[in-house]
């Protein structure tokens, strides 16, 4: 009898000791991954990772109304960094996904969805300077540049202090191709509408988490599409950074 409680209590050890290891071991997700590593002081994020997003809030505690009369266009932005949870948010707000059909927070002529989304990083806690791409299905960030690219974007939107001030800019292009196979020319106005649709989010949802932003449209159009190096059938409609006040 003692033999075969030896070996149960042999195997009891082997397995906890096991299920130590695992819980361990266990991969962290590109979220955790970053955050550790932005608190070590140590960003390893490689082009190409798809890095998690925490999800966005759906029932926020300001009301629609209080966010249009705080709406403003905010030029000046503090030094503090923005946040994971912030740029998550404001991306969502921007182009997120919220039904299983796959709609959007922005309406989209014929559900084409022109936009995409990308973000320069200048100033954000967790992830690495550089060019990232918003993935609406699965609610994730694409690292695609491994570069600083501030003060070249800096002096081709005409030397506007928000491009680098701003802890992130967004950044709206579309692909005009989209709406326009399905409604011929008509469609780039369609295009047109949407992004005022999506700006218009991103600037009530700032508003609602006291942030500031204000929308660019001056810049030279060449210089921005060759400095962030899209695709070439990705045209840049409008630039938003973001700061804290």
């Amino acid at each position: 009898m003692k033999k075969y409680l030896t070996v149960f209590a042999v195997f009891a050890f082997l397995g906890i000791v096991a299920v130590i290891f695992m819980l361990g071991s266990r991969s962290l997700t590109p979220g955790e991954a970053s955050e550790r590593m932005a608190a070590s002081g140590n960003i390893q994020i490689q082009t190409g990772d798809m890095i998690e997003l925490p999800q966005p809030v759906t029932d926020g505690d300001m009301s629609i109304e209080k966010a249009l009369t705080l709406r403003r266009s905010v030029r000046s932005y503090s030094s503090e960094p923005l946040n994971l949870a912030e740029v998550s948010q404001l991306l969502w707000s921007a182009q997120g996904i919220t039904n299983e059909q796959g709609f959007r927070t922005a309406p989209s002529a014929g559900a084409t969805f022109p936009l995409e989304m990308f973000m320069v990083v200048n100033n954000v806690d967790g992830l690495k300077k550089g060019i990232y791409h918003y993935q609406p299905h699965g609610h994730q960030l694409e690292f695609i540049r491994d570069e600083d690219v501030s003060s070249a974007l800096f002096r081709a939107c005409l030397s506007q202090s928000m491009i680098t001030d701003g802890g992130a800019v967004l950044v709206f292009a579309a692909d005009f191709e989209r709406t326009t196979e399905r409604y011929g020319e008509r469609g780039i106005r369609y295009v047109h509408n949407e992004i005022g649709h999506a700006g218009q989010n991103v600037h009530l949802q700032a508003a609602a988490m006291d942030l500031g932003t204000v929308v660019i449209g001056a810049y030279r159009d060449d210089e921005v599409e060759g400095i962030l190096q899209l695709r070439e059938n990705l045209n840049v409609l409008y630039l938003m950074p973001v700061g804290r006040i």
